[in-house]
């Protein structure tokens, strides 16, 4: 009897052992952002970013009673590579969620990948719309809370005419421009009107595409650039602009890719006056904003480090993940999919942002000005928070589409007119 309750107790004792091990290991999050390569001088930044809200978690007690673990990989501005390791993340690391990309070219890359082993992925940059994945959280920009208001603004507020749409060539700037020249014809505005260019990443001589935008613009016309170059091709494109002289009172500048982190590394002073539309700018004054840049420093150690637009996305989603998880009980990405919609949480302007059926979230929308310190003077600003919309309202293939992801329609890609979903329903 006394064997046979010494080997029965230490049966138990191994369980609960085994049971004591599993509830003490960490919660991992995984961190998909190129450290390497064109996209790094974005990228960088918020990696940093995720492992102090990661930092700050674990400082509050972790997430269910465990730690936070940042698991961080570099798939190097390649975009096949993005797929690579976002699958080694999922299936090597078994991480819970993912926070990462920048490009749409990566997301696109990843999408199959998160999809297929029913992942999460919090995306934080502005993007094209035309897309809702029940696995994807697009916590950046839809065009309606970026590239539509900007145009407003050129249109209405400084009296813009003619349009330049300069950008990257891939997925964001093609679609966002067709976008927007769609709406701009709805507008009024002449096919003649309208220039559109594109170059590769990393592009470096813009000598003469610089003066080809100078002489599109000097046939007595109102012209501003709307830009969706990306990456570090914005250096020497804005260098380009100060060595022929086109200054924001001549031809000004709306970037949708250009924040605080990206001006950094250039001088601004030939920049005054161009602009950028975002949701966040490091110069809003909010007692939330000035937390987190006041953490920002104490985490790197160096006050002179900026804070910029996908850092507040990636805040907010990270964020919203976690009370999402606490409100399920659980990491499962089904419980999470269904308790994340409707959770709203602090943004850094001083309101609150929600999470809504099409996993796009409300955000304000900010035109500021470059000042030669490199941060923007807010000039225009939405009266309240705008609704990402996933599917555009200008374009004859995606206007009657919606996206819901709550039950019972559970579809990215609901045509109104048709009643049929023709994405994604799982």
């Amino acid at each position: 009897m006394s064997k046979r309750f010494a080997v029965v107790s230490a049966v138990i004792g191994l369980g609960l052992a085994a049971n004591i091990s599993f509830a003490e290991d960490p919660i991992k999050v995984g961190v998909l952002h190129s450290l390497s390569g064109t996209m790094a001088i974005s990228e960088t930044t918020l990696k940093d970013t995720m492992l102090m809200l990661v930092e700050q978690q674990n400082a509050k007690g972790g997430l269910l009673g465990r730690q936070l673990e940042a698991v961080v990989v570099d798939p190097a501005s390649d975009w096949p590579l993005f797929a690579e390791k976002a699958r080694e993340l999922i299936e090597v690391n078994k991480v819970d969620a993912v926070f990462g990309a920048w490009t749409s070219v990566s997301r696109k890359s990843v999408l199959p990948v998160f999809e297929e082993l029913n992942s999460l992925l919090f995306y934080p940059v502005q993007y094209e719309g035309e897309e809702s994945s029940k696995n994807v959280f697009y916590t950046g920009a839809a065009p309606n809370q970026q590239a539509i208001p900007a145009v407003d603004y050129l249109k209405d507020d400084i009296g813009v005419e003619r349009w330049v749409l300069a950008g990257t060539d891939y997925v964001y700037p093609r679609t966002t421009n067709k976008i927007l020249e769609a709406y701009l014809k709805d507008n009024g505005v002449a096919a003649e009107d309208i220039m559109i260019n594109y170059t590769p990443f990393g592009h470096a001589d813009w000598q003469s595409i610089v003066s080809e935008i100078k002489k599109f613009g000097s046939d007595g016309k109102k012209t501003a650039v709307v830009s969706t170059i990306n990456g570090d091709a914005n250096v020497p494109f804005y260098k380009e602009l100060g060595n022929q002289g086109v200054s924001a009172e001549d031809i000004p500048v709306v970037a949708f890719s250009v924040g605080e982190e990206e001006l950094s590394g250039i001088d601004t002073a030939p920049l005054v006056g161009h602009m950028a539309a975002w949701n966040y700018f490091m110069s809003v004054e909010s007692a939330e904003n000035d937390e987190f840049i006041g953490n920002w420093h104490k985490f790197l150690g160096d006050e002179d480090r900026v804070t910029n637009d996908p850092m507040e996305a990636h805040y907010i989603g990270f964020n919203m993940w976690v009370q999402a998880v606490e409100k399920a009980g659980t990491t499962d990405p089904d419980a999470v999919q269904e308790a994340i919609i409707g959770v709203s949480v602090p943004n850094l302007t001083g309101g609150l942002s929600s999470m809504l059926p099409n996993h796009h979230i409300t955000k304000p929308v900010l035109i500021g000005e470059i000042q030669d310190d490199g941060q923007f003077d807010v000039v225009s600003e939405t009266s309240g928070l705008v609704a990402g919309d996933a599917w555009s309202d200008f374009l004859p293939d995606s206007k009657d589409i919606i996206a819901d992801w709550r039950k019972p329609l559970s579809c990215g890609n609901y045509n109104v007119k048709t009643g049929k979903c023709s994405g994604q329903n799982l």
